[in-house]
């Protein structure tokens, strides 16, 4: 009740960003009809050998993006690069990948009215049954689900509507 209360406070202080980012730190969502899964960011400690790549690949994350090609762009083989990608994330790159894609497309889920076709590519899903696939596993809802429950805070009116 009170965490409800602090987010509205926080959302009509600061706008939807905001509150979303607090919600998901709380590990709740920012507004709560029940029986949904928590929303919680898994950031990447900053640094290491392969920082510089990981940089890369958020840049890019609408593009078709392999280990073969994070790879070569860190100059170390596959092997080693799993290994040392591994060693610094805590995740195989693949996973690593996945999890940056589901970040952006919340992130533009949340903050655009873009379509989720259009969402889709520019997260690297390539299509919206993709995205679909990923996000009901992931999240345990759909992307338009997501859409209206991080979208209700930031209603004009405050109403949720």
């Amino acid at each position: 009740m009170y965490e409800d209360l602090s987010l509205y406070m926080i959302w009509r202080d600061c706008g939807a960003e905001i509150a979303n980012a607090v919600a998901r730190r709380m590990v709740v969502a920012p507004q709560r009809p029940g029986g949904q899964a928590q929303f919680i960011e898994a950031p990447v400690p900053p640094g290491g050998g392969l920082a510089r790549t990981r940089a890369w690949a958020l840049e890019r994350l609408g593009e078709p993006l392999t280990v073969e090609r994070l790879a070569a762009h860190a100059s170390v083989s596959v092997r080693t690069f799993e290994r040392q990608f591994r060693a610094e994330t805590g995740l195989p790159p693949a996973r690593w990948l996945l999890q940056q894609r589901l970040l952006l497309a919340r992130r533009l889920l949340e903050s655009t009215d873009e379509p989720v076709e259009r969402v889709a590519r520019r997260a690297g899903f390539g299509s919206p049954v993709s995205l679909r696939t990923h996000f009901r596993r992931e999240l345990g809802t759909s992307p338009l689900v997501y859409r209206h429950t991080f979208r209700r805070v930031g209603s004009q009116d405050g109403s949720g509507d």
